[in-house]
């Protein structure tokens, strides 16, 4: 479950921090504890990220759609109305 602070954390933000923990888990020398948690907490954060991404894909399809349909309105009202 992602908590109101994780969804308040930016892409960018959320990106470094799992880079971070990425980094200390691939460094090793912390306990199995401490390896669980660092997981789950970069699951946590991957889970933002995809969201984020998800978001910016949306919004990137609406754009291209609504820029298809207007140009298909376009190319209808070129003719000469005979």
């Amino acid at each position: 479950m992602t908590s109101k602070t994780d969804e308040a954390l930016g892409y960018e933000q959320a990106r470094d921090e799992l880079i971070e923990v990425v980094r200390r888990l691939e460094t090793g020398g912390t306990t199995l504890e401490e390896s669980l948690a660092l997981w789950e907490r970069g699951e946590e954060l991957a889970k933002v990220c995809r969201r984020w991404l998800e978001g910016a894909r949306a919004r990137l399809d609406a754009a291209l759609a609504e820029e298809e349909t207007a140009t298909a309105g376009t190319a209808t009202d070129t003719t000469d109305g005979q």
